[in-house]
């Protein structure tokens, strides 16, 4: 009896000695990617006829949704019309064929002009320190009547998702996206740019359609 009552006391002194651990929490974030500054690149089996085997340039991607232009969409448009029809004076014959762009299904009878570099507009979003996508008439004036910015897609409308939108599309595989290599954009005819910038990811056009997920 002595003896059991001596295993006791001593079993208490060594729970006594024992700390329960703390179980420390850590809160877990879900990454979440940023597309600004990326191309776009629909999948074949887009069924949207406003971006089947478009490329599109994201100008803003945030935890509100996206926005960007479609860069391979040219219309029978030219830019010397465009000018034409809102009256700005055209004094860059340079520029007068360019052709006016499809960039969206949004806002389709309002201006926008991707354009490097970025400048100093009324109302210009700033992609990066390179680049911006600018919807007032100040950047059309300049370009008018200098020829400036240098290097210009002037586009109406625009293409646009609700926040999470774009995720769940490209969970999908409605696209393919890779950053952007703007020299596709101002350097080639719009009919090379699909396929210039699949190669960004080493995929042929002819095989795009074997292919799914995003860079």
């Amino acid at each position: 009896m002595e003896t059991t009552t001596k295993g006791r006391k001593h079993a208490r002194k060594v729970a006594a000695t024992i700390k329960e651990p703390r179980l420390k929490i850590t809160s877990v974030t879900t990454p979440t990617i940023n597309l600004t500054d990326h191309f776009l690149i629909a999948m074949p089996a887009m069924a949207d006829p406003n971006f089947s085997r478009t490329l599109t340039y994201i100008a803003e991607h945030n935890e509100n949704g996206a926005m960007g232009v479609i860069v391979n969409r040219p219309t029978e448009m030219r830019l010397a019309t465009l000018f034409e029809r809102i009256d700005i004076p055209f004094e860059q014959p340079d520029f007068a064929d360019l052709p006016v762009y499809f960039g969206g299904p949004v806002q389709s009878d309002r201006g926008f002009v991707l354009h490097r570099p970025g400048g100093d507009w009324h109302s210009t979003l700033k992609v990066n320190d390179s680049v911006g996508l600018t919807s007032s008439r100040d950047v059309l004036q300049s370009l008018a009547s200098e020829g400036k910015p240098a290097e210009v897609l002037v586009a109406l409308g625009y293409a646009g998702w609700s926040a999470g939108q774009l995720e769940h599309e490209i969970a999908q595989n409605a696209w393919l996206t890779v950053p952007a290599d703007l020299a596709i954009v101002f350097d080639l005819p719009p009919e090379e740019r699909l396929a210039a910038a699949m190669q960004l990811l080493g995929i042929d056009f002819t095989r795009l359609s074997d292919v799914a997920g995003h860079a």
